[in-house]
C-alpha cells in the first residue's frame, strides 16, 4: 500500500487533547487520524455498495406499484 503525507491544520488545544488520547491508546495521533479517515472511506463505500445493489434489486424486481394517490387525510386516518 502507498501511503501520502498530507498537512493538517489543527487547534492547538484539539491536537493536546488528541495527543492525550492517543497516548492513552499507546497510539500516535498519526494513527489515528489514518485510522479515522480509513473508516470514513471504507463506510462511504460500503453506502455506496448498497445503493448500487438496491438499484440491481429494484430493477430485477417483478414488483409493481399501482397507480392510486392518496391524499394527506386518507394516509392519516385511524
Amino acid at each position: 500500500m502507498s501511503m501520502k503525507n498530507i498537512t493538517l491544520s489543527v487547534d492547538a488545544e484539539v491536537l493536546t487533547a488528541v495527543r492525550r488520547y492517543a497516548a492513552d491508546r499507546d497510539a500516535s495521533v498519526n494513527a489515528i487520524v489514518r485510522d479515522f479517515l480509513t473508516g470514513i472511506a471504507q463506510r462511504h463505500d460500503r453506502a455506496r455498495q448498497a445503493r448500487k445493489r438496491i438499484q440491481q434489486l429494484s430493477e430485477q424486481s417483478k414488483a409493481r406499484i399501482g397507480s392510486r394517490e392518496w391524499s394527506r387525510d386518507e394516509l392519516h386516518e385511524r
